[in-house]
């Protein structure tokens, strides 16, 4: 935690009533404020369509979402009652949003705010375009002070889409101003991959592909589409996991080593690992939808009987692909990433396997003992690292066994903080080394779009699996080790 406090400042938050706000911002807004404000200095506008919300219903609600996340109930009616205020947007007109920029205005007077400000878009995407139009017009891209724009993903549903509101952003806001948040880089162990990289000369002078055989990042949740089936069904695996979340994992886990630990510098080597990308192959793809099957032991059902998806759909709920690095570290080790809904349990990893020494010295009948050296990188939910290689069991006669070196995250410091407590304080200090550039979308979706263009065949597989079998092909000649990976057999 910084030790610096905050400056004074407005957390303005258009969305306040929606689930997001319930569950994680106002959750960790509560708990940070009471570290870095302690002087209560700060203010929260909660920003909704609905009218029937003013000051006291508004605090109300939040009162009971802090007490769901664990916040005492004292503690929350106080912090509720000093902080929180609420302004209807109602239809969103041009008139709703002046008014708002009154509203604005006269708390930053009352509560002598020296005119920071915080716009936290906590909206479907649908409304990104026109509500950032809305602010713009009315004047509340400046301020007195600064002003920090804050938009969840996706960013955009393909290359086109995410180039216009870019040009959209831009038209009001500077580069400098906007913080595209992706929650996965709010993560500890997410960030702990640029020191274990580069601060580890052990394990940077073998990060090439003159050690590393394959790459295998997963990324496997074992709920289904819960109550989000109406976005979900308009958005599938590609768009709502592996443009973003999986190829942040990848990026940090390729770039170069940046020339210092700033923002600009971060992204630039992101986006050159994204540029270096070889086109994706239709071949090099395998899409698939989840039927009934059992999670835990109890029945759950297929994709198409859930709640609000069309019976008919075609939409995936996993991503499986095979990619190539264009760059002289990485050319030739082939990537292998996937995500999934309904997969047997959630779980975060990338596993690293090194090549195998190039002789053999140690076999019985014939067959090698030896296995490739594996580093398992968990970033959830058991967060760590685990470094697998071989030793030589006691006595006679002579056989080896695979064991881990490992390191814990919460045996080492206790639970960690909630992703979006690190990613809004980076906000409120004005670092966006953690945030995604306008670069980075574009040069993402320009990888993933013809992907989404082609209608790629979508094949089932069972709820509690590891996908579709025809996910297996991808791993076509890389031995029976790597395909245990994937089946997590090992």
């Amino acid at each position: 935690m910084r030790a610096a406090n905050v400056e004074p400042h407005l957390f303005v938050i258009l969305g306040a009533t929606g689930d997001l706000n319930r569950r994680k911002i106002l959750p960790a807004l509560c708990r940070l404020m009471t570290e870095v404000d302690p002087a209560n200095r700060c203010r929260i506008l909660g920003v909704a369509r609905r009218t029937n919300v003013d000051d006291n219903t508004f605090r109300s609600m939040a009162c009971e979402s802090l007490a769901e996340s664990g916040v005492p109930a004292d503690q929350a009616q106080r912090w509720c009652n000093s902080t929180l205020f609420h302004q209807a947007l109602g239809k969103a007109a041009p008139e709703d949003y002046q008014a708002l920029a009154e509203r604005i205005r006269r708390i930053e007077k009352e509560h002598n705010l020296p005119g920071n400000r915080v716009l936290y878009l906590a909206l479907p995407p649908a409304a990104f375009p026109s509500t950032i139009a809305g602010l713009g017009e009315v004047g509340l891209h400046t301020s007195p002070g600064w002003t920090r724009l804050v938009i969840e993903k996706p960013f955009g549903q393909d290359i086109a889409s995410a180039i216009k509101l870019n040009e959209i952003v831009h038209r009001h806001f500077d580069e400098s101003q906007v913080y595209r948040i992706d929650h996965y880089l709010g993560k500890e162990t997410v960030q702990n991959l640029l020191v274990f990289r580069f601060a580890n000369a052990i394990f940077e002078s073998v990060w090439n592909r003159e050690h590393v055989q394959s790459v295998q990042i997963t990324v496997a949740e074992e709920l289904g589409v819960e109550n989000r089936a109406a976005f979900y069904d308009q958005t599938g695996a590609l768009r709502d996991m592996v443009q973003n979340h999986v190829t942040q994992l990848l990026t940090l886990l390729t770039m170069e080593p940046p020339s210092t630990l700033d923002a600009d510098a971060i992204r630039y080597e992101k986006v050159k690992v994204l540029r270096s990308l070889s086109p994706i192959q239709p071949d090099d793809v395998v899409f698939g939808q989840y039927a009934r099957g059992e999670i835990s032991g109890e029945p759950v059902p297929g994709y198409r009987e859930e709640p609000g998806v069309a019976p008919d759909s075609g939409t995936e709920t996993y991503a499986a692909m095979k990619l190539d690095l264009r760059t002289w570290r990485w050319q030739g080790v082939p990537f292998f990433i996937r995500t999934g809904k309904r997969l047997p349990h959630r779980l975060t990893q990338i596993a690293v396997t090194f090549h195998a020494p190039p002789i053999c010295l140690f076999e019985t009948s014939g067959t090698c003992m030896i296995h490739a050296n594996v580093l398992l990188i968990t970033l959830q939910p058991d967060e760590g690292f685990q470094l697998f290689f071989d030793v030589k069991e006691p006595g006679e006669p002579l056989a080896l066994r695979t064991l881990p070196l490992h390191f814990r995250y919460e045996e080492a410091f206790g639970p960690l903080p909630d992703p979006y407590h690190t990613l809004i304080l980076d906000v409120l200090f004005g670092q966006q080394a953690l945030f995604v550039h306008a670069d980075e979308t574009e040069a993402s979706w320009a990888l993933y779009t013809p992907l989404l263009e082609r209608k790629l065949e979508v094949h089932p597989y069972p709820a509690g699996t590891w996908g579709p079998p025809e996910a297996e092909r991808l791993l076509s000649g890389m031995g029976p080790d790597a395909l245990a990976l994937w089946r997590h057999e090992k």
